[in-house]
């Protein structure tokens, strides 16, 4: 569901060519939004909800509504050198990179960045030094480039690709076939409901498993019911995908996620039935046998599990009694749970993925939000920690479980995306590519503080800054965070972060309770009856950079997108007082009514549901739209929306944003800008992207005062 990463936010260093330009007019206030006399009762709770009309963007009063606080939002954006910053942005995101390889057959795939294109090319060619061949283009699906390209998995040998096509880069997608040499796409082929589709393919290529989920059809399958209706089907190649046999039937609980998963041999397939991001079931099918049955793997414990099938051995990475995971090994024959040994303990760090690579297991932990790098024999003998280059992030291995060669990527703060290649046999590892950015870290520095949060936890927080920086509380800091489903917010590489550097501000992130990075006692200290916690953690961030004086309120911004959008909107009803300014993008904040929209269902068992007392209790209590007081000093609000965002509906910006500018006696701007052909994650196109970080610059840089270093 919901990660970070939606926004770009950026500000640039020269300053003086930026204010030497003429003043612009702005306009002088908002549209006028109306309000209806709307309360409901729950549990004995009146709620009011006088923006509810705003919830039906079908409706051509809310259509005309939107076009007004577009249009005034961008107007309001407008800023002296405003041009000149877009000219340094297109410099810092039209930029050639390539990511890591897929090897497959003979083949290797890989997407490639090109500093001409709006998007990323996906190519092939015919082992390491052939030649370099177009598989799917994107810049070419359409004549506005509002087609996207999506999930894209080859075949074990090459031969064939599966990829899926989204509208708008909404999560919407539907799945096609292509023949790797021709470039011919299937035409019966075609799979629609493919949003959650992951295909799996077999061992021959002949056919893939998938997530199917039907289509809205206004009565039985609704919004908030259809997750529900997902099921695994089975597409063999060139048969009518409308006659796919169902694999495993639906689970009729739109709060569970169903997916499959197949051993590379082709014999063992699983089927995952997550209920939220803390626990899953998991069953499993022998397809060499003549038992169709369903069997229970692991069933009805709080924990998560994750099993990799190799050479008949059955690698389960789990929780279950270890927060920090570890990891057992059984014979598949002999699946039963006290038949498990374990071969990878828990340790002080948190184990963030497994694999099986060159006939070794590769683990990626965690230690203080930042990776490490461990090969290990498959009876989980550690062989050799893989040296990264400093703090920072990676996500793995690309490799095959029986091949030693493999790569994996790499990004810092300070460094961007850079790609190794590894031998598992040897460790001789070697860069293979990296990414040019004109940008200068050498003037900066990265340090990591842990600071009390209200109920005294420790938390920590990566700090970004230049060297020497004088704390004297006048330098402006932009807090940032996410704090929910897991997730866990380490080091990367960002041109918002780059450009707000050099314009001499700081930037923050903390590892707040709700996120993956210590665990899973610490993503559940910050889920369901246990939110406030995070927005807790968030607001100590904002003090803790406040109290040793590297900033000041009326210098401090704060900005997430999603759950983070939810974040910085409880953040700033709660304590107004605290910052200048705020960016809230796709956000999550009519916490009443969020479960009823968009894929809020799926989100109950990290949220919880309003539908019942002791959750309605909670979610009332912190829930942001239903916090906004009347009178009240409210900082600047930039709202970020999307018109295709599919997953988190943009009924909570525009209730949000219209109740902001009716309450807020700051003076202070409240803006909503609507992103348009975009999804959740925003719009695909560079161009896009650029202006869009160009507004947010214009923003922070008025609000905050940035200057040039």
């Amino acid at each position: 569901m919901l990660r970070p990463g939606l926004l770009v936010l950026a500000v640039f260093s020269l300053f003086g060519t930026l204010m030497a330009a003429l003043p612009v007019t702005k306009p002088s206030a908002p549209p006028a939004t109306k309000t209806e006399k709307i309360s409901e009762e729950q549990f004995g709770t009146p709620v009011a909800d006088p923006y509810r009309w705003l919830e039906d963007e079908k409706s051509p009063e809310v259509k005309a509504w939107m076009d007004a606080q577009d249009q005034y939002a961008r107007a309001a954006l407008q800023f002296p050198g405003r041009e000149t910053l877009v000219k340094r942005l297109r410099s810092m995101l039209y930029i050639d990179a390539i990511s890591s390889p897929h090897h497959a057959g003979t083949r290797f795939f890989y997407s490639r960045r090109h500093a001409d294109k709006e998007k990323s090319i996906v190519y092939w060619k015919e082992g390491e030094t052939g030649t370099e061949t177009v598989l799917l283009d994107p810049n070419t699906l359409s004549t506005d480039g509002t087609v996207s390209l999506g999930t894209w998995e080859p075949t074990h040998d090459g031969l064939t690709v599966a990829y899926a096509i989204r509208r708008n880069n909404s999560d919407e997608a539907t799945l096609h076939v292509m023949d790797v040499a021709t470039g011919k796409v299937s035409e019966k082929d075609v799979i629609e409901g493919a949003k959650y589709a992951d295909p799996q393919w077999t061992p021959d290529g002949k056919g893939f498993y998938y997530t199917f989920l039907p289509a809205l059809d206004g009565k039985e399958i609704t919004v908030d019911a259809r997750p529900g209706f997902a099921e695994v089907r089975f597409h063999a190649l060139g048969t009518d995908p409308a006659k796919d046999p169902v694999i495993h039937p639906r689970t009729a609980d739109p709060a569970t996620f169903i997916s499959p998963s197949l051993s590379r041999d082709g014999r063992w397939l699983f089927v995952y039935i997550a209920h939220g991001w803390n626990a899953n079931d998991v069953y499993y099918r022998d397809l060499q046998s003549k038992d169709t049955a369903w069997k229970p793997f692991v069933v009805g414990k709080d924990s998560q599990y994750s099993i990799i099938a190799w050479r008949d051995q059955f690698y389960v990475a789990t929780n279950e009694g270890a927060p920090r995971w570890r990891v057992f090994k059984t014979a598949a024959e002999k699946p039963a749970r006290d038949e498990w040994r374990e071969i990878v303990p828990e340790a002080e760090t948190t184990l963030d993925s497994t694999q099986v690579v060159g006939e070794h297991l590769v683990l990626v932990t965690l230690k203080d939000a930042s990776s490490r790098m461990e090969v290990r024999t498959l009876e989980g003998k550690l062989v050799r920690t893989v040296p990264l280059p400093s703090i920072g992030t990676t996500g793995g291995m690309s490799g095959n479980p029986d091949e030693d060669d493999a790569y994996f990527g790499f990004v810092s703060f300070m460094t961007p995306s850079e790609v190794y290649r590894t031998s598992i046999k040897t460790g001789e590892t070697k860069l293979w590519a990296s990414v040019k950015v004109p940008f200068d870290a050498s003037p900066y520095e990265v340090q990591q503080v842990w600071y009390p949060s209200r109920d005294g936890t420790k938390v920590s927080m990566f700090l970004i800054h230049r060297k020497g920086l004088k704390k004297d509380g006048n330098t402006p800091w932009l807090l940032t965070g996410y704090g929910g489903f897991n997730v866990s917010m380490t080091p990367s590489f960002s041109v918002d972060f780059c450009l707000w550097l050099e314009a001499g501000g700081g930037v923050a992130l903390p590892n707040l309770r709700g996120g993956g990075e210590y665990g899973e006692a610490w993503h559940r200290a910050g889920m369901l009856h246990n939110k406030q916690n995070v927005f807790d953690d968030f607001i100590a961030a904002a003090e803790y950079l406040i109290k040793s004086n590297y900033t000041k309120p009326e210098k401090l911004a704060i900005r997430g997108g999603s759950n983070g959008g939810l974040l910085v909107g409880a953040a700033m009803t709660q304590r107004p007082e605290l910052f200048k300014a705020v960016i809230c993008a796709v956000p999550l904040l009519d916490m009443v009514r969020y479960h009823k929209f968009g894929s809020g269902r799926t989100w109950i068992p990290e949220y919880g549901t309003a539908e019942k007392a002791e959750d309605f209790k909670v979610l009332h209590g912190y829930s942001p739209y239903h916090h906004i007081h009347p009178d009240t000093k409210y900082p600047a609000l930039l709202m970020i929306s999307a018109d295709s965002d599919d997953r988190v509906d943009p009924m909570h910006a525009r209730k949000f944003a219209a109740g902001i500018q009716a309450a807020s006696t700051s003076g202070l701007p409240v803006l909503l800008r609507i992103e348009k052909n975009a999804g959740h994650g925003g719009a695909d196109l560079i161009k896009q992207r650029v202006e869009a970080s160009a507004d947010s610059i214009g923003f922070l840089v008025e609000e905050l005062g940035a200057k040039a270093p």
